[in-house]
């Protein structure tokens, strides 16, 4: 088989998870073992991981979000901010957003309201959603340019 043109073809069709998967399939020893329809299960689970990593790195990147280490699992209940763990527990459900409801986190100053949105908004990436992160302060100075008059 020729694999410089079937490398081609793959670029072109934009098919880069499977010309990577293909890449490393030639070069390792065990796969010469393999079927054709487990080569081709191997390079299209490749395709599809290649394509939904890309799909939730541009959610991710188009949510701005301010702490991008946030996550979910680094939730510490015991500090000082009273997080009500089963209020927290039904959020990450995220059937708050498919009810298409907003959400607004309030509190004193340095408690971890910004992280904790941070790491809500990555769930809600990783459960395939469209996510914008904004703060109320600057919120409102877009919604006041939105309305201010034309001169």
């Amino acid at each position: 088989m020729l694999t410089h043109p079937t490398f081609d073809q793959l670029k072109d069709l934009k098919l880069d998870g499977m010309a990577e998967a293909l890449r490393e399939l030639e070069t390792q020893d065990g796969t010469a073992a393999l079927s054709h329809p487990e080569w081709l299960a191997l390079l299209i689970d490749r395709e599809a991981s290649s394509r939904a990593t890309k799909r939730f790195q541009t959610r991710m990147r188009n949510a701005k979000l301010r702490h991008i280490g946030a996550v979910i699992e680094d939730v510490d209940y015991r500090s000082r901010r009273n997080l009500d763990k089963a209020l927290f527990q039904q959020l990450l459900t995220g059937k708050w957003i498919r009810d298409r409801r907003n959400l607004m986190i309030t509190g004193p100053c340095g408690v971890g309201k910004t992280w904790l949105a941070c790491a809500l908004a990555q769930n809600a990436c990783r459960g395939n959603t469209t996510v914008l992160y904004k703060r109320l302060p600057r919120l409102f100075d877009e919604l006041e340019l939105s309305h201010a008059p034309s001169r």
